[in-house]
């Protein structure tokens, strides 16, 4: 039987990684071009909160964890993440 959230779920990680990916991109774009370490952070930032995004899909679909266990893992990486992109934004 199909499950309709599992595959909602499923849809949206995927969209997820797709913009996370894409940000992630031009951020390390715009860091090689400039030399910012600020945008190198926020490349990195946005890299740690799709990672997650990615990690907490791996969990939940593929290992024999619990779903809790998939939002832990997501949770970690994007406070992780975040506090990256909040470093990159008050950087001199």
């Amino acid at each position: 039987m199909i499950d309709p959230l599992g595959t909602a779920i499923t849809v949206l990680k995927t969209l997820t990684l797709l913009a996370g990916g894409l940000i992630t991109r031009y951020a390390y774009r715009a860091y090689r071009r400039t030399g910012s370490p600020a945008l190198r952070a926020l490349a990195v930032g946005f890299a740690l909160v799709t990672l997650g995004a990615l990690l907490a899909g791996v969990v939940d679909r593929v290992l024999p964890l619990s779903r809790a266990v998939a939002l832990a893992v997501e949770s970690g990486f994007t406070t992780c993440g975040f506090a990256v992109v909040l470093y990159s934004l008050v950087r001199d």
